[in-house]
C-alpha cells in the first residue's frame, strides 16, 4: 500500500512538471490552476487504476494450477463509478499444487484454500472436500486422520451443489 502510495506522488509529480512545462513554453495559453489540477487528476487515475487491475495482475500472477473460484465485488457510496463497474476487492483461490486425494476415500480431496484480499496478507486454509456429499471441512487442531486416511473431529459444512469452491476443489483430481 506504501509503495503504490508513493508512486501515486510521484505520478502526480510527473503530470504536474510536465503540464508545469507546457506552460512555461506556451505563455498565457495554459491557466495557473491546470498545474495543480493535472497533477491531482493524475494521481486519482492512478489509484482508480490500481485498484481496477489489481484482480487481473493477482490472477496473472498465481501458478497454473490454481483456480479462482471466487471474486467478490463491491460498490462504495465514496467510489461512485463501481456502481457502474464493481470493484473486486477480494478472491478465494483453490491451488491445486497442494491437492491429494486417498484411493480409501477417493471422494475426499484435500487441497489448500487461498483468501485473497485487496490490501490484506493472503491466507491459505488446508481444508477437505467431500466431493460426494457436497461439504467441507477445514483442517485444524481438532482434527485427525484414522489408519485408513479418514477424518477424524472434523466439523463438515454442508455446501451447496453449485458452489464454486466446491466445483473448483472437486473439479480436478
Amino acid at each position: 500500500m506504501i509503495l503504490e502510495f508513493i508512486a501515486a506522488i510521484a505520478v502526480g509529480l510527473a503530470v504536474g512538471g510536465i503540464v508545469h512545462l507546457l506552460r512555461r513554453g506556451s505563455p498565457g495559453r495554459i491557466a495557473p490552476w491546470a498545474v495543480p489540477a493535472a497533477a491531482g487528476a493524475a494521481m486519482i487515475g492512478f489509484a482508480v487504476y490500481m485498484e481496477y487491475t489489481w484482480a487481473g495482475r493477482t490472477i496473472d500472477a498465481l501458478p497454473d494450477e490454481a483456480v479462482v473460484a471466487s471474486q467478490n465485488a463491491v460498490n462504495s457510496w465514496y467510489r461512485p463509478w463501481t456502481y457502474l463497474f464493481p470493484l473486486t476487492n477480494r478472491m478465494i483461490v483453490v491451488d491445486h499444487r497442494f491437492t491429494r486425494r486417498n484411493e480409501a476415500h477417493p471422494d475426499h480431496v484435500l487441497t489448500g484454500v487461498v483468501m485473497l484480499g485487496r490490501f490484506e496478507p493472503g491466507r491459505q486454509i488446508p481444508v477437505v472436500f467431500d466431493c460426494a456429499e457436497g461439504r467441507r471441512a477445514e483442517l485444524d487442531a481438532q482434527v485427525s486422520f484414522s489408519d485408513d486416511g479418514a477424518l477424524e473431529g472434523a466439523d463438515w459444512r454442508p455446501l451447496a451443489a453449485d458452489d464454486p469452491i466446491l466445483r473448483a476443489a472437486c473439479g480436478s483430481t
